[in-house]
């Protein structure tokens, strides 16, 4: 039942009937009436002058509680209000009644044909709609699920729930069957992997971003990547009455870290873990010298070759020479091990081959120099010796002979201007050969000895005496002679200079390497042997590769067996 609204006059907030007070002073009387449920009011203004100060107070309070109250009923239209969804779906669905009385909680009378779904957002004008871009390319990598390889992803969650422990032996077989498989280590790789690659983005974009992370750091906050290689000898070692020979080939390193030292007619081993010297051997002839000296690489035997063409071994346990091999006619300035095959390079330029097994020890003979060989190695693997000589010729002869029955060089390099005794093998690439030139040539050149090309020369500006491959970075060192007489460390195959070693008075002659890597032993003519710490580990990558070689160790004699 409807009731009819009530309304009266309220003033200072007491009802008065439409009536005002006789106090002779104008007023502000408030109509209200009743509609709907909702009270509303109104000021109007009455006869009276003005308000009194008490009055306006609470006149004030009243007509906030007002507005208050009507906030809070929340069913009356809010003013300057944007309008409804509803009501702007009906002015966009065309010319029709006027949605003017048309309730938001009720669907008004329109039909479904006429009407549809907005295509852009309201209120956005129609140059700033975004819709999904058709062309390939962009700013974002979207993945593709096909990519992710799911099977090794739940391979990788069940796997972490399985606490089977497996020996280091087996650890290391499985990582080599998943590298050969997966292309990547399982152990390192992550639950979800994605191998797609993002596409490329469209001709003329430009990524603001790559402003803001492409620059490059300041030099302070620049950090450096260089290791610290000491300026100074570690240890420095009278090498009295040491033949300065620039042919000559007078210290070596064992694997059992034992450094053989050849003065003049005399051999001595030093003890690098003890500090101990022992005097392996003394010529009798007084003008007989040593002029080479070699170890096996089991480190038990040492080669001497001597200015009267003899090659001798020596067991260093009983300290006592084993046999003494001749066939040379002249000095043997180099020897090489390759296995039980020791190699001897002599002044006439001839290379032998001794079977140090056999009594009918000399078994082959290289002809390819036609002045004294200075430098001979055979590579890691023993399929190549490589030979350097005062001709200025380099030549690659193959571990067996040819269909005649003879030995020929599988290469001969002709680049170098002057006498070549430093030769050395890459010890990662085994077909990368380094050689450095004398004085008149003065030059370190890279060979790739199966295709015959220079993969690189640098000009060393003083002779070459002898180079050496670090096994623990990807680097080599050379020894030089006139005028700095130093050691140069150079990165590869940048072949750009890592550091210069000073501190020898007169020129190197020749270098050698400690069994772990981390130092170079350099003889130089100033009759002082310095051994250098240029290629110390850190001591986590030392402890990896550690247990990287005693797992390789154990897979090999695993195999064997």
């Amino acid at each position: 039942m409807n009731r009819a609204p009530r309304s009266g006059w309220e003033s200072g907030g007491c009802p008065v009937a439409g009536r005002t007070p006789r106090n002779g002073r104008r007023v502000w009387k408030v109509r209200w009436w009743e509609a709907g449920g909702a009270r509303r009011s109104r000021l109007w203004p009455g006869r009276w002058a003005r308000l009194t100060a008490p009055a306006r107070r609470t006149m004030a309070q009243f007509l906030f509680e007002a507005d208050l109250h009507g906030l809070l009923k929340l069913d009356t239209p809010i003013p300057n209000a944007p309008p409804a969804r509803w009501q702007r779906k009906a002015k966009e669905s065309g010319p029709g009644p006027s949605p003017v009385g048309v309730s938001p909680m009720k669907p008004a009378n329109r039909s479904h044909s006429s009407s549809k779904t907005p295509s852009k957002t309201p209120g956005k004008s129609g140059s700033k709609i975004q819709s999904t871009p058709t062309k390939a390319g962009g700013d974002r990598y979207i993945p593709n699920r096909s990519t992710m390889q799911m099977e090794m992803a739940n391979f990788l969650l069940t796997k972490e729930n399985d606490p089977a422990e497996e020996s280091p032996t087996k650890k290391e077989q499985q990582k080599a069957w998943a590298v050969n498989l997966n292309g990547f280590d399982v152990e390192e790789a992550k639950i979800l992997r994605l191998s797609g690659k993002p596409q490329n983005a469209p001709e003329g974009y430009q990524n603001n971003l790559k402003v803001l992370y492409s620059q490059k750091m300041t030099p302070g906050s620049s950090r450096k990547n260089s290791r610290y290689i000491p300026s100074m000898p570690d240890r420095i070692l009278d090498a009295p009455e040491i033949r300065n020979d620039y042919y000559l080939n007078l210290i070596d390193w064992s694997s059992q870290n034992f450094l053989a030292v050849a003065l003049d007619n005399s051999v001595y081993l030093w003890n690098h873990a003890s500090g101990e010297i022992i005097q392996l051997l003394q010529m009798e002839q007084p003008d007989v010298y040593i002029s080479s000296v070699s170890w096996i690489k089991e480190g038990n035997y040492l080669a001497v070759g001597t200015s009267s063409a003899e090659v001798q071994l020596w067991d260093i346990q009983q300290q006592k020479r084993l046999r003494n091999m001749t066939s040379h006619c002249a000095r043997v300035g180099t020897l090489s091990w390759n296995s039980y095959i020791l190699s001897s390079g002599a002044r006439t330029g001839h290379i032998h081959h001794h079977d140090v097994r056999v009594a009918e020890h000399h078994v082959a003979t290289l002809a390819g120099h036609t002045q004294e060989v200075c430098g001979l190695k055979w590579s890691l693997d023993g399929r190549y010796l490589a030979s350097g000589g005062n001709d200025n010729l380099v030549n690659v002869w193959p571990c067996t002979q040819g269909g005649g029955g003879d030995f020929a060089p599988v290469q001969t390099f002709t680049q170098h201007q002057g006498a070549v005794k430093a030769v050395a093998w890459c010890p990662w690439q085994m077909n990368v050969l380094a050689t450095g030139g004398g004085t008149s040539d003065r030059h370190i050149r890279i060979w790739n000895v199966c295709s015959g090309a220079c993969l690189s020369s640098v000009d060393a500006h003083s002779q070459v005496c002898s180079i050496l491959w670090s096994t623990n970075y990807k680097e080599f060192i050379s020894g030089h002679g006139f005028a700095q007489n130093q050691l140069v460390i150079w990165k590869y195959p940048t072949m750009t200079k890592v550091a210069e070693l000073q501190g020898h008075t007169a020129r190197i002659l020749n270098l050698t390497m400690s069994p772990d890597g981390t130092t170079v032993a350099s003889a130089a003519a100033d009759e002082t042997l310095r051994l250098w710490r240029c290629f110390e580990m850190d001591p986590i990558k030392k402890k990896e590769k550690e247990k990287a070689n005693s797992a390789k160790s154990s897979i090999i004699h695993q195999s064997i067996r």
